[in-house]
């Protein structure tokens, strides 16, 4: 069975009204009224879940529409970009400073003949894995992003290195058109 369909039959044992069945053994009774519980308290606990992710996507539609719109931006990876945004506003002078803030700025590395440009490890996380999952979902749907990766690929880059590109750029794409709407009477 997936899980929600064991999720489902559990809910749906006997046994959680207290009613103690019909007296079979104290183990089995135990177990499946535990069972019944545990599942039904899941499915409530994913309903409230469901209705977060509703109200916080109505959100980001009210507030922020056009981050919406690109290819591979849903509204789970936009809150937790506005997120990092609002709580670093009077640092955000430049996109670079975003870019910075999420972790996606290029760093200069060295090994003394090579010089290459790595990925910071720093900055918020978070950001840098909903930048992460922009990128792979273009690199899934997104022909213009197929195009330039297969390009780079060409030319010699790795994965890593290209995947590094990507997210600046979506970390760029974001900032521009989040900005604007950020653009208030300082508090």
């Amino acid at each position: 069975m997936s899980n929600l369909v064991l999720v489902r039959t559990c809910a749906r044992l006997g046994g959680c009204d207290g009613d103690g069945g019909e007296g079979g053994d104290g183990v089995v009774e135990a177990t499946r009224t535990t069972l019944c519980l545990l599942a039904q308290r899941i499915e409530q606990l994913t309903g409230q879940t469901r209705e977060l992710q509703q109200r916080l996507a109505r959100l980001v539609e009210r507030h922020f529409p056009q981050l919406l719109v690109p290819v591979g931006i849903g509204p789970d990876s936009a809150v937790t970009l506005l997120i990092t945004m609002g709580d670093n506003t009077e640092r955000l002078g430049s996109e670079a400073s975003f870019a910075a803030l999420c972790g996606v700025s290029p760093i200069e590395h060295s090994s003394g003949q090579h010089h290459y440009r790595r990925l910071n490890r720093g900055g918020d996380r978070r950001a840098n894995a909903a930048l992460y999952r922009i990128v792979q979902t273009r690199l899934r749907y997104d022909r213009r992003t197929q195009d330039y990766y297969e390009r780079r690929i060409k030319e010699g880059k790795s994965r890593r290195e290209i995947i590094r590109c990507l997210k600046r750029y979506a970390a760029r794409e974001v900032f521009n058109l989040v900005r604007p709407g950020l653009a208030g009477p300082p508090s």
